[in-house]
């Protein structure tokens, strides 16, 4: 099976598209399209309603995520959450309004999912590259120590928390107790990025603590993967390998900073020698997505390249004009991410009345509960600023997202993330895991 670097999502795409009949091109078409109707008016509709009773635009876009999808209506389903073609009322649409025959329906569903996956993973890149347009590299350089201690501080202690608790508490094997406290490190700076803008706090001091931490926790979360991940596989951690990521993270987020700064007069100079429609725009993504194929080809995340290439940019003439330049490409790709992410979030595993779900309640208590302490209390770690507002920076790293994804891909994946531990079920007839979790739902 073909493999693209960063973009998991292509990968079983590539040979779907191969194999597929001719006549499923159009209907994979037509199945994208209705989709984005859906994403555009759940993102619009829900982002007024949250307008409207003040709270950040981007909560109604998760909320009508989650309104569309596999929680309530089931016109967006994806198939890594479990959903089945016969469950999504978009495939249904297809059948009844075009010539889709039912042994068709399956490879359809399967291809107009990946494609959906594959432009929220473009959204949330252009986002990055939107908010590193938008931060200031002087100031987020001045907070560096402070935003370096947050970061340590919200990955530490969620994760030391997560996993004893887990232990002692539970009684969960050390492994996916391991894993599980692992998932609760990163920051979504995706989404913390999003609500700073869209409250007009990006560029405060507050704003540049958490956007320098939130970066790094993603690094740490990254190399915490990469470290738990090993640990499941082999049952020890590959020391090299973890050098690796650390080595590697750092000198490319230096590097790329370092390297684009002393070449971004040629860039300008570049730019203003081309004559065609869209010349600085189309070279901005093209720097952009080369930093991040970087980002993702050294097995770090393509959306810290993005920010990277947005820090750079930020510092040459061109920023105010890309700055505008970009808003539209970004009102069109970045609402499908978390309109994405709402739809694959069940909240069907939080109904009391299931009693397989009960365990694992009783579980995401705890870990919300840490996840939400464990990141508050990074405010008080930072110094030397004695006007700071601790609890707001606090407050900022708390949401969870890309990366937290990731760790729960991989963990369901490699059988160390027993269904309560990743809100599943034991309907499949999974009663015990490779790690000797005592048992599986109750």
């Amino acid at each position: 099976m073909a493999w693209v670097p960063g973009f998991p999502a292509l990968s079983p795409l590539i040979p779907l598209l191969a194999t597929a009949p001719p006549a499923d091109g159009p209907l994979v078409l037509a199945g994208v399209l209705v989709s984005l109707v859906v994403i555009y008016l759940a993102s619009k509709l829900g982002g007024e309603l949250c307008y409207r009773i003040n709270l950040p635009p981007v909560l109604g876009e998760l909320l009508g995520g989650v309104v569309v999808g596999v929680s309530a209506l089931h016109l967006l389903v994806f198939p890594e959450g479990g959903g089945e073609s016969s469950n999504s009322l978009i495939m249904a649409f297809l059948q009844a309004t075009t010539p889709l025959e039912p042994n068709a329906v399956p490879p359809t569903f399967e291809a107009v999912s990946e494609v959906m996956t594959v432009l929220a993973e473009v959204g949330v890149i252009i986002l990055l590259f939107e908010i590193g347009l938008e931060s200031d590299l002087t100031e987020l350089l001045k907070v560096g120590p402070q935003a370096a201690t947050v970061a340590v501080v919200g990955v530490a202690v969620p994760f030391v928390a997560g996993t004893t608790g887990l232990m002692l508490l539970f009684g969960v094997a050390a492994v996916p107790a391991i894993f599980a406290g692992a998932a609760l490190t990163a920051t979504s700076i995706g989404i913390t990025a999003k609500v700073l803008a869209e409250i007009q706090r990006l560029t405060s001091r507050e704003g540049q603590i958490i956007i320098g931490a939130a970066v790094l926790d993603d690094v740490l979360g990254i190399v915490v993967l990469a470290v738990v991940a090993s640990l499941a596989k082999t049952g020890e951690v590959a020391v090299s390998n973890v050098i690796y990521l650390i080595v590697s993270a750092a000198v490319f987020l230096i590097g790329s900073i370092l390297l684009g700064r002393f070449l971004s007069p040629y860039f300008v100079a570049l730019v203003n020698g081309l004559k065609t429609r869209g010349h600085l725009l189309i070279s901005a993504l093209i720097f952009a997505f080369l930093l991040s194929y970087v980002g993702a080809a050294i097995q770090l995340e393509a959306i810290l390249g993005a920010f990277a290439a947005g820090l750079i940019l930020a510092e040459t003439e061109k920023r105010g004009e890309l700055e505008k330049q970009i808003r539209p490409i970004a009102d069109m790709l970045v609402p499908i991410f978390f309109v994405v992410v709402g739809a694959r979030t069940d909240l069907g595993v939080l109904n009391p009345s299931v009693p397989s779900n009960r365990e694992g309640l009783v579980m995401a208590a705890f870990l919300i509960t840490v996840a939400i302490v464990g990141k508050v209390v990074t405010g008080l770690a930072v110094f030397g600023q004695p006007q700071i507002n601790r609890l707001a920076i606090g407050v900022g790293m708390i949401p969870r997202g890309e990366v937290g994804l990731v760790f729960v891909s991989v963990g369901a994946a490699t059988g160390v993330l027993y269904p309560p531990l990743r809100g599943g079920n034991c309907d499949d007839g999974d009663s015990d895991n490779i790690f000797g979790s005592p048992h599986c739902c109750g």
